[in-house]
């Protein structure tokens, strides 16, 4: 039994599989390029700080938010959209989502879509599980539905002794980040402060690598192909 819990467990918080639909942690590309991706959010009091300097860096990222955030905050979520940057769902109330069922996961993700079209953005619509966490119901769900799942394969912040210190966000960020990867950070928070002191001086560094920004979207169109489950995506979407 423990065995079984512990396999669920690890399966449930894959970055790479899901028992349904299509899921993306990377794409597999020659092209030097990765994808600037931001969870949570948005907040009066930082979203302007990313936003500067992502302007100054001329960096357009992805953007996963919080639908409950959003209509709290819509106007910094329509300067997001004003500034060319995509938004991605994150449900709308940044619920752990493992045993969610389909009716819990159109809960979460439905009203959080209408938010994100409130505030201008008009492209596909990728989702992004909090915590990555999805077992059945939500994989399930998405998949009747189309819709793609995004995670990462750069997550500084998961390191505690990576996330205290700037430097070191920076230099993991650096060492981890090859042609096609997709970047986790979170910057929408008082506790996220390294986070922010880090970004300009990573884009700086990815920079000086050779390598270029663009969204998640525009990856995946130039990828081969998102490794590497794309399980029952056009079984399911065709039932919709």
């Amino acid at each position: 039994m423990l065995i079984a819990l512990f396999v669920i467990g690890q399966l449930s918080k894959s970055r790479s599989f899901q028992l349904f639909g299509t899921i993306v942690p990377r794409i597999e590309t020659s092209q030097k390029v990765v994808a600037l991706t931001f969870d949570d959010g948005p907040t009066p009091a930082y979203t302007p700080v990313v936003l500067s300097v992502l302007r100054q860096k001329r960096v357009k990222a992805t953007f996963f938010l919080i639908g409950e955030a959003m209509k709290e905050n819509m106007d910094q979520a329509k300067a997001i959209v004003a500034d060319g940057h995509e938004l991605g769902n994150h449900t709308y109330h940044h619920l752990d989502m493992t045993l969610a069922d389909e009716a819990t996961a159109k809960r979460e993700v439905e009203p959080s879509d209408a938010e994100i079209r409130k505030a201008g953005y008009n492209g596909e619509i990728l989702f992004r599980p909090p915590g990555c966490k999805k077992l059945i119901g939500l994989p399930l769900y998405l998949a009747k539905h189309g819709r793609t799942t995004v995670t990462w394969d750069v997550e500084p912040e998961s390191y505690p002794e990576v996330a205290a210190d700037p430097n070191r966000i920076t230099a993991y960020v650096l060492e981890k980040a090859r042609p096609g990867s997709i970047i986790l950070l979170h910057v929408m928070y008082r506790s996220r402060e390294t986070t922010r002191q880090a970004l300009p001086h990573l884009i700086d560094g990815l920079r000086e690598r050779g390598f270029r920004f663009v969204t998640v979207s525009e990856l995946i169109t130039m990828g081969k192909g998102p490794p590497p489950s794309r399980v029952e995506h056009k079984k399911w979407a065709r039932r919709s």
